[in-house]
């Protein structure tokens, strides 16, 4: 057994050196002590083999202040607006609740988060096991409201979307795929006619190579729309990004540190998508959910 003497010297070696140690107690039993960086090595694969087996959890990203959409959200959340019959904030929880994930995080942010609280209660409307609450002060951008819910992704993978992002498809079978996955990220693609407007994917050899944002010459007609899978490693990701020059954390930078490690995969949407932030695509939502829900059109 170890005594209080040898149990400050494992504290110490795994502090001061990356090597590997034996510490022999004073019952002659030997203990294993790896440096700091083998440590968190072994811990990182650790994480990822517990994630296989783990639950999906999602988080809705649905701060900023709405200011596009002025005087609409002067007394409110922009993502409480109507689109066609319901609220905004609405579509991605039946989004992430159809693909089979019962535990989510909204992260809010502006003048009126009790709003959401007295609308969505605990999540049981939709199913949900679980429905927390997360606020955002400022502007700080989506990756550092991502960032807030790390206790509540606890090592686990996370599927994100943006509370204003509206989608036709079931992304159910993205998320078994993801569950599968050994580790890393996913994206979901959308062609559009007008890729200078976006995030721009390029693709080679089947791979995710590169996001580059609102190009002047797209190198693809692939849009990155707002729904992103991540393993646990993407908390560890933003704590070393640096804010854009418009002050934010982006979460492109995020992507892009996953392109590079070759650790992204990616998904091609069939249906419609569009984002809800403008007056001109809040219209062109209300449009397609109406026709959807009328019609069955695309």
């Amino acid at each position: 057994m170890l005594n209080k003497k040898n149990s400050r010297k494992i504290a110490g070696l795994t502090k001061k050196t990356n090597k590997t140690h034996i510490i022999i107690g004073d019952d002659g039993e030997k203990t294993v002590v790896m440096g700091m960086a083998e440590y968190d090595r072994l811990r990182s694969e650790e994480s990822r083999k517990e994630e296989a087996g783990q639950e999906i959890k999602g988080i809705i990203l649905a701060g900023g202040t709405g200011t596009r959409l002025l005087p609409a959200t002067k007394v409110t959340n922009k993502h409480l607006l109507p689109i066609y019959t319901k609220p905004m904030i609405y579509y991605p929880l039946e989004t992430l609740s159809q693909a089979g994930i019962s535990k989510v995080m909204i992260v809010t942010g502006g003048n009126n988060p009790g709003d959401f609280l007295r609308l969505l209660g605990n999540g049981k409307e939709f199913g949900l096991k679980e429905l927390q609450y997360g606020y955002q002060q400022g502007s700080g951008g989506i990756a550092e409201a991502l960032g807030l819910t790390k206790n509540f992704a606890d090592n686990q993978k996370v599927v994100v979307i943006l509370g204003d992002n509206i989608f036709e498809d079931n992304i159910g079978e993205a998320v078994r795929k993801f569950q599968e996955q050994k580790g890393g990220a996913r994206i979901f693609l959308k062609e559009v006619p007008d890729a200078e407007r976006f995030g721009v994917a390029e693709i080679k050899d089947g791979k995710v190579v590169g996001i580059e944002e609102k190009p002047k010459n797209p190198k693809s007609n692939l849009a990155v729309t707002g729904i992103y899978m991540y393993d646990s490693r993407v908390y560890d990701i933003i704590k070393t990004l640096k804010p854009s020059e418009r002050g934010e954390l982006e979460i492109t930078d995020v992507n892009n540190h996953y392109i590079k490690k070759g650790l992204m995969e990616y998904e091609v949407l069939r249906g419609w998508w569009t984002d809800a932030g403008i007056t001109e695509t809040l219209y062109r939502a209300s449009t397609l959910v109406r026709n959807r829900e009328l019609h069955g059109a695309k």
